[in-house]
């Protein structure tokens, strides 16, 4: 019996679009591999949907040899390679159900990469080119249907080559300027894998440029000025209307004029302002804001927003808008999420106006609307879930409310002829600051009501400072830059700064380019500039929304980048030998340090190191004076491990950072040291078992853990 194939691009969205169509039950079904699909009936037709999990091909070199310049490229099935091999259960099952299917229905994300997805499953396992396409923002039953109804008869044309034509330039950038750097070593007579990429260059370039200034900076001193006065029980502070005095004698000189005279109250200025909501999340400014208020990382952001709108409970979150269109039914979804208990009061209020109007910023996406909340109810989130899920339904809440009105008083005191100033700033209209709270930073200063004329005994005192380096950015501050240099998209953008870690470019919270990652910069500025260059990786991304909207065609853009990446490599051949060179040493010092951890605490005379033993291929710490001393510490067997050149505040020894997809724990060396940090995450850790032990939502999928050969078949 023949039946339309449904194609989604993970499992548990497969199980909602299942559950959202059906009009009787659901029949879980598994391969003989232990991967779910489920068939459900709607108007008498026979549907099957089949889960991908994400990319099931990837670009592989068709030819052989490690050489470079190469361009002879195809799509091969990921589960070749040994770290994807999980995903071949889910290749056999979109094989084997697209035998008997009449036609394809594609239900993956709809952007560049869902497209990417779906076309390569099409192509290479169902031996169709082309698909009816669903196209929805959010996971929810009304939505999904709506899509059903409504697909269009074949995949976005221009989306689709966009996507691919990413994927190739990526490729090409990513292979042949990596494997240029690593032979550039070979061929300085040690072979180290070094990596750059089309965005990755000037990425780090950026990062770089920063750390050049901050390394370079000479501080230069400077003094303020400071008055202070009592009013009742309140001590008053203002500045001197020259914020900085460059020259020590000037601020000595005031200082001296004023020492023992009174203030006089000489000028009041008041003044009512209004301030507008915040405008709606698209997903570099929910990481901004995660980053600020949860010290969330992009990816861990990404990853969350990602777990939340695959359980239905918000839109799709990689998204570049801040728009919300009216047809999405605002009034609906605010009373829906009414009927949530903690949020229940907010949108019963906005309930009441008789209009609402989002405040919108000014990005938009052709795809999807800005992230926004279903108003399903949400069940058994993890604490972090919880977090990220109460900031965007705060924002969403907010920017449907009035302005906020704030007033500030500036007072003006005069001492020898000096004016020194105080601002205090108060709300005297809550607005939409009461919908967003505490994700808010308005602070309010009352000072009292001193009137013109008055006098009071002040003392001015001189503060020496100076000029501060510019600062460094944070992972989230940099995928913002990144954003607003069109590096990268909004979905990679978080990867790439996670990949400029992982290689040893990068490291530290304010982000700190190592002497290799700097060497690396160095180099390629000197031999291959074009490598690095900004305005080409612009022009790419220009190019690539005009493949889009269907302005040029991708074979075009793809020579395009062929013909200047072989000129550009064909350069760098001519000095291969000097830029390996120039980057072995770097290299070498900075494998050694990145797995020095720091003073032995009980030998003191060798240092503690990250070892890999030999015999297991398991990590930990050991002593360099072994076997005279051995002293050792277990370390995590998964994630990138960075020596945190700090010691613990509790037990003194040396504390590491691990880094996994999407989270970071800074963590004693010590398993049994009971350090804050270990104590804080203990208690997260406990927090989330017990969610785990309450069992799984009803909505979720059955379990993929076959008992036997054969189909399965169980109602849902």
């Amino acid at each position: 019996m023949s039946y339309t194939l449904i194609i989604s691009e993970k499992p548990k969205a497969a199980f909602r679009i299942a559950q959202s169509l059906a009009e009787g039950r659901v029949e879980t079904q598994k391969n003989d591999e232990g991967a779910s699909y489920y068939e459900i009936t709607r108007g008498g037709k026979r549907l099957v949907i089949v889960p991908a999990v994400g990319h099931l091909f990837g670009l592989k070199q068709a030819s052989k040899g490690w050489k470079y310049p190469i361009f002879d490229i195809m799509w091969k099935p990921i589960y070749e390679n040994k770290r994807s091999a999980y995903t071949k259960k889910y290749f056999d099952n979109i094989a084997l159900l697209a035998k008997d299917a009449s036609d394809f229905v594609v239900a993956t994300d709809y952007d560049t990469e869902g497209d990417v997805i779906a076309k390569n499953i099409l192509e290479y396992i169902c031996n169709v080119h082309d698909a009816r396409r669903m196209k929805f923002s959010t996971l929810v039953k009304s939505e999904l249907e709506e899509s059903y109804n409504n697909v269009s008869a074949g995949m976005d044309t221009g989306q689709v080559n966009a996507g691919l034509a990413r994927h190739v330039l990526d490729w090409y950038y990513g292979i042949n300027t990596s494997r240029a750097l690593s032979l550039a070593m070979k061929a300085a007579g040690r072979f180290f894998v070094l990596s750059t990429g089309r965005v990755q260059g000037p990425a780090l370039q950026l990062l770089a440029e920063r750390e050049k200034e901050i390394r370079a900076f000479v501080a230069t001193p400077f003094w303020e000025l400071e008055l202070r006065l009592k009013a009742g029980d309140m001590e008053i502070i203002a500045n001197h209307e020259t914020e900085k005095f460059w020259d020590k004698k000037e601020a000595q000189k005031i200082l001296d004029d004023c020492s023992g005279k009174g203030a006089v109250v000489t000028e009041i200025e008041k003044k009512k302002y209004k301030q507008k909501p915040p405008v709606p999340f698209d997903l570099t400014t929910l990481q901004s804001e995660a980053y600020r208020w949860f010290g969330y990382t992009p990816m861990q952001t990404q990853n969350l927003s990602q777990s939340l709108y695959e359980s239905g409970l918000i839109s799709y979150p990689r998204t570049s808008s801040q728009k919300l269109p009216e047809q999405l039914g605002h009034r609906k979804i605010i009373g829906q999420i009414a009927k949530i208990k903690t949020y229940s009061r907010l949108a019963k209020a906005l309930l009441e106006k008789a209009e609402l109007k989002p405040n919108e910023g000014e990005k938009s996406d052709p795809a999807h609307p800005s992230i926004y909340p279903t108003g399903e109810m949400p069940q058994k989130l993890t604490a972090q879930q919880e977090k990220l899920y109460d900031l965007i339904v705060k924002r969403f809440l907010s920017v449907f409310a009035e302005e906020a009105t704030r007033e500030s008083v500036k007072y003006t005191f005069t001492i020898a002829n000096n004016n020194f100033s105080a601002t205090g700033k108060t709300t005297t209209e809550e607005g939409w600051l009461r919908f967003y709270k505490p994700y808010i930073s308005a602070e309010d200063l009352s000072l009292p009501d001193f009137k013109k004329g008055e006098s009071f005994a002040a003392a001015v005192s001189m503060l020496s400072k100076e000029t501060q380096p510019p600062k460094r950015y944070n992972e989230a501050s940099l995928v913002k830059e990144l954003e607003s240099r069109s590096l990268g998209t909004k979905a990679t953008r978080a990867t790439i700064v996670r990949t400029l870690f992982s290689r040893g470019y990068v490291l530290g919270k304010s982000i700190e380019v190592s002497d290799l990652g700097l060497t690396v910069i160095n180099t390629l500025e000197k031999y291959s500039p074009e490598i690095l260059s900004e305005e080409l990786t612009r022009n790419f991304e220009a190019k690539m929304e005009k493949i889009q909207a269907g302005e040029i065609d991708k074979e075009t853009v793809i020579k395009e980048a062929k013909d200047i990446l072989e000129k550009t490599l064909t350069n760098f051949k001519s000095n291969e030998k000097a830029v390996g060179e120039n980057l072995l040493e770097a290299f070498i010092t900075m494998r050694r340090a990145a797995k020095l951890v720091g003073k032995c605490p009980n030998c003191e005379k060798g240092e503690l190191k990250i070892i890999r033993s030999m015999k297991s291929g398991k990590r930990f710490i050991g002593c360099s004076s072994y076997p005279d001393c051995k002293t050792g510490f277990p370390l995590p067997q998964t994630g990138l491990i960075e020596p945190l050149k700090q010691n613990c505040a509790r037990c003194g020894k040396p504390m590491i950072v691990v880094r996994r997809v999407g989270r970071v724990f800074r963590n004693c060396i010590d398993m049994n040291c009971k350090s804050p940090a270990k104590i804080a995450a203990e208690a997260a850790k406990a927090e989330e078992a017990a969610k785990t032990a309450e069992g799984p939502k009803k909505e979720e999928p059955v379990a993929e853990t076959p008992k036997k050969k054969g189909r399965k078949k169980k109602a849902a």
